[in-house]
């Protein structure tokens, strides 16, 4: 059995294939997937997912307009219970100085603090929750 690493609720998490680096993510053991907080989502005719980055933190990227081929349509049940149709995407994300392929789905989070969410699918036998920690990212 590999050695879990220890990650706190809070992480920073990095998307090269959008070109976005040192995001705060909220890890979220009671989600089942990753969400990225977007807005202005539409797919178009050739499955291209076209979306506008939402991150006041992060004044660079805040407005940002992407398009990235869609990977799948997901129903996803939101944090108040309601079930969503939500596009994901399939990218590489860099975490703890590792790199992984990952599915994330693009919703509006704005009713949320932090732009990403960090589900227990992408967590599931690869790390541990300290709830007493916060960003150990940052310590590597």
């Amino acid at each position: 059995m590999r050695e879990k690493k220890i990650i706190g609720t809070k992480e920073l998490i990095s998307i090269p294939d959008l070109d976005l680096y040192n995001l705060d993510a909220k890890i979220d053991t009671g989600a089942d997937s990753n969400a990225l907080h977007c807005d202005d989502i539409f797919v178009d005719d050739e499955n291209i997912v076209h979306f506008k980055l939402l991150d006041e933190v992060h004044t660079a990227y805040n407005g940002k307009k992407m398009a990235v081929p869609l990977y799948a349509m997901k129903k996803v049940r939101s944090s108040n219970g309601e079930l969503q149709h939500r596009p994901s995407i399939r990218v590489d994300v860099e975490f703890f100085g590792k790199t992984y392929k990952t599915v994330i789905s693009l919703t509006n989070r704005s009713d949320m603090k932090y732009p990403m969410l960090i589900g227990k699918k992408f967590l599931a036998n690869k790390f541990l929750v300290d709830v007493s920690k916060e960003y150990l990212t940052k310590t590597i």
